[in-house]
Parts: structure tokens; sequence; C-alpha cells
């Protein structure tokens, strides 16, 4: 009598690669080369620490991030800030929650800005409504903190 074999396949999940950092925000900030990049940089964290009350810390080797929530994805569990940004070379990038990114009215009335999966992509700050972003973030903060504590 012949038997079935069966194998199993088994998938390792990979590693999220951005973990927090013990590299000093500040530091990071002021390496920004483009002058008018850092003083938005440091503009966004003024914000974004008044908003969330929390000291910000590097994660991976450029995002900025408050707060700490346990993200679960296809990918498995990894610890993510709650919202953050980066000063890229092109763009300040703030990491908000997407839903919000797609259905806040508030959007409309930001001013010049793109558009990523979770992503908001600003090249000047002088570019938007500082009032819209603001609450844009205070609400991203506010629903990521009730969902997640």
């Amino acid at each position: 009598m012949a038997t079935k074999s069966t194998t199993r396949k088994t998938t390792k999940k990979a590693q999220v690669k951005t973990q927090r950092t013990s590299t000093s925000v500040e530091d990071f900030i002021d390496s920004v080369e483009s002058e008018t990049r850092r003083e938005d940089a440091k503009a966004i964290d003024r914000m974004l620490r008044e908003i969330t009350g929390e000291k910000p810390a590097m994660w991976g080797p450029s995002i900025i991030g408050y707060g700490e929530y346990t993200l679960r994805n296809s990918m498995g569990e990894a610890q993510w800030p709650k919202i953050g940004f980066s000063p890229r070379k092109n763009a300040n990038v703030l990491y908000l929650l997407p839903e919000l990114l797609a259905s806040d009215p508030l959007m409309q009335k930001l001013g010049k800005y793109e558009l990523g999966k979770a992503c908001l992509y600003i090249t000047r700050l002088s570019d938007v409504d500082m009032d819209v972003l603001r609450e844009l973030a205070a609400r991203s903060w506010k629903q990521m903190t009730e969902k997640y504590g």
C-alpha cells in the first residue's frame, strides 16, 4: 500500500529592518544639508513634540518617530512610531494615519503636497497651511492613540 507524502512549506517572516536607534534626533536634524529642509524639520519636530507630548527617537537612519505601537502586518509584528517624519532630500515626509490622508476633508485645505500610501510629502512648509497641518497631525495622533493605546 502506497502512502501519500505531504511536505509542509514553512515560510520565515522577514524582520522589519527599520528599528528604533539611540542616534540623537537633534544631531540628525542638524546634519540635514539643505538649510530650508533643516529649518522645516526643526519646525515639524517642535510641532510634533507639542502635539504628542513625546520625546522623539530615531527609527533607522532617517525617520524621526514619536510614541510607539505594535504594527501587525503580513511580515509579522514590529514596533513602529505612532507618528513621524523624515527630512529627505526632495521633501519632508510625514508618516500619518493612512485613512486620514485618504479621506479627511482638511486635506483639500492643506496646500501643495503629494501623497504616498501612508506618507505626506511636503517640499516646503511655506507651501502648506501650518494650522491645517497641525490639525491633521493632531487627528492622526489622537486616532492612533485611541486605536493602539
